[in-house]
């Protein structure tokens, strides 16, 4: 998805042209983040059945501990904001919990 560039009378089109070629490399990030969360879910997916047919809890807590501090150090080395990668593993996991009570939930209706 290419991103137009409302051009200010006097700007540069070499600025311009180095824009859009900058957010068409986001737009194509942005791309990536999205196919690679689509496929992190339906592993998450699984989890979440496996956890339920074994009648395992939909968090697990050690595990969340563990995988925020393993996202921090990436971060860190990325020269990413710790901080910032934190929020977005706790909000992700917040979701893949949701995911896991919900088919719990429905394994549990179906079972009775």
């Amino acid at each position: 998805m290419t991103t137009s560039n409302a051009a200010t009378p006097g700007t540069d089109p070499a600025v311009l042209e180095e824009l859009t070629r900058l957010r068409d490399s986001i737009d194509n990030i942005d791309a990536a983040v999205v196919h690679m969360l689509a496929e992190r879910f339906k592993c998450t997916q699984q989890v979440g059945r496996l956890k339920a047919e074994h009648r395992l809890p939909p968090a697990d807590p050690g595990r969340e501990a563990r995988q925020i501090a393993r996202l921090r150090a990436l971060a860190e080395s990325a020269k990413l904001d710790p901080a910032f990668a934190e929020k977005f593993l706790t909000f992700i996991i917040a979701e893949v919990i949701r995911h896991h009570e919900r088919i719990a939930d429905d394994t549990a209706g179906a079972a009775s």
